[in-house]
């Protein structure tokens, strides 16, 4: 069949994974569970009514904004080309009709579609038998295993971001095109485990030196161990997080670029790694002995309330987030057997209470300079902001007098060596403070103060001088 044969037979093209670079069904799936986890035991008798009442249910809960999914871009540009030769282009997808017409309205290159119904999941055979009743003659583009029985029946075969399955098959059933622009290495992965996020679960080790356990080597693998452990966790967490707030993430100017809500990493894969590392961190807590486990359970059963709900709320989410900071530096007690001081956490509660409150003052100076009102997702208006700073800046100087109370504490004397010294650190920290809030009122923050903090040279300066005066006062 010469080349401009296949040029004027209709193209067929799948949704999921060949024009989008995600799955309705799961992105459906994700936002039910949102509104209701309890839904995840209905899919089961959806199930078993058959996988087309599955997804024709999940679609009457979940509403996906189609507009923003992500597209594969190299093919989406081929799909321009080949309208504009004024080639007929059909959506073929086996996602429910509602998704179906959405897409077909909110993008201009199909002139029609078919899809899944409540009662016939459009796949693999009953896929080509739809097919072939419309158009003798057709092209067809795909991405999975199941789309090469279409294949074989075509005019023109086009490969698009295959499956691994996909591209085996490929080497031995040729497709005419092939679009296969994206690799998925260790920096996507890293990115998306944020492993630069890390450095929050640090205060794991606050308590092996606050107590100066930090010359015993017990200690410190003990210390590590935990650290590994929360750390892995925290990755899992960021992963359904982001599972969570896909939507939202694609309409964040720069949220949108993280691996899921571009759909670099497909969900099921998240979903295995996701899991994968809460058995490795629970496996880890548990070989540990001891209440670290349960320390590590409570962290994730509030990480989780928080991605459910408690990030909808305002002011609740920031309380949230800082009692996470604050979780860290208990499992790093509970690892070492050891208490902490009262001070010491209420110091922890407030310093990390305003790193929140900068959080969100950075994100609606970031949507005031956008001319938006509102934070998607969140329950928070740009003209809140002024409420939040001083509020914001009132837990900073609170945490500064809780850090004053706590080296005043007699229990120092069995801690530190020379406790006094600990003052040099109080102007550093009320400095520290200061900066962070002058940053995010000049829109200078990132909307994350770990990040930024990472970044900026006076807070490596700042934070660098009140960890060596904590040590001069150890070993003094």
């Amino acid at each position: 069949m010469d080349k401009f044969t296949k040029n004027t037979t209709p193209l067929y093209v799948d949704l999921d994974g060949t024009f989008i670079k995600a799955d309705m069904l799961y992105e459906s799936l994700v936002i039910a569970l949102k509104t209701n986890p309890l839904i995840i035991f209905m899919c089961v008798f959806w199930l078993a009514k058959g996988k087309a009442h599955l997804k024709y249910k999940l679609s009457q809960l979940a509403d996906i904004s189609t507009g923003s999914l992500p597209l594969n871009t190299s093919f989406h540009s081929f799909l321009i080309g080949e309208k504009e030769k004024k080639r007929k282009i059909i959506l073929a997808t086996a996602s429910n009709e509602k998704y179906a017409k959405d897409v077909c309205s909110n993008f201009d290159l199909f002139d029609s579609f078919i899809c899944s119904d409540e009662h016939t999941n459009l796949k693999g055979k009953s896929k080509l038998l739809k097919i072939q009743s419309l158009s003798e003659r057709f092209s067809y583009a795909g991405n999975s295993s199941e789309d090469f029985i279409i294949f074989k029946a075509s005019t023109e075969s086009i490969l698009v971001n295959p499956t691994n399955k996909a591209k085996k098959m490929a080497l031995k059933v040729p497709t005419t095109l092939t679009f296969d622009d994206d690799i998925v290495g260790i920096k996507v992965w890293f990115k998306q485990l944020r492993l630069h996020q890390w450095i929050k679960n640090i205060l794991i080790f606050v308590p092996l030196l606050v107590t100066g356990k930090f010359l015993s080597l017990d200690y410190i693998l003990l210390s590590t161990l935990g650290f590994l452990s929360f750390s892995s966790l925290a990755s899992a967490t960021y992963i359904i997080n982001d599972l969570l707030d896909l939507s939202s993430d694609r309409n964040h100017d720069r949220k949108k670029s993280r691996p899921l809500a571009a759909g670099t990493i497909s969900i099921i894969n998240a979903k295995i790694v996701a899991l994968i590392l809460l058995i490795f961190a629970f496996c880890v807590a548990l070989s540990m002995g001891g209440l670290f486990v349960y320390v590590l359970s409570l962290y994730l059963v509030l990480t989780l309330a928080y991605s459910f709900k408690i990030k909808q709320y305002i002011c609740m989410d920031v309380i949230a987030l800082a009692s996470l900071y604050t979780i860290r530096i208990i499992a790093g007690a509970t690892i070492l057997n050891v208490s902490v001081s009262f001070w010491l956490l209420s110091f922890s509660m407030f310093i990390f209470l305003s790193l929140a409150f900068i959080k969100r003052c950075a994100e609606l100076k970031s949507l005031h300079e956008q001319g938006r009102s509102e934070t998607p997702g969140r329950d928070y208006l740009v003209s809140d902001y002024s409420v939040l700073m001083s509020l914001g800046t009132s837990s900073a100087m609170l945490s500064v007098l809780m850090f004053c109370f706590y080296i005043n504490s007699n229990v120092l004397v069995d801690q530190y060596r020379e406790p006094i010294l600990l003052w040099l650190a109080v102007p550093a920290l009320c400095y520290w403070n200061m900066r962070m809030w002058i940053k995010t009122h000049r829109g200078e923050m990132h909307d994350d103060p770990v990040v930024f903090s990472l970044k900026d040279k006076g807070s490596h300066v700042t934070i660098g001088f009140i960890g060596f005066t904590a040590f001069l006062a150890q070993i003094l």
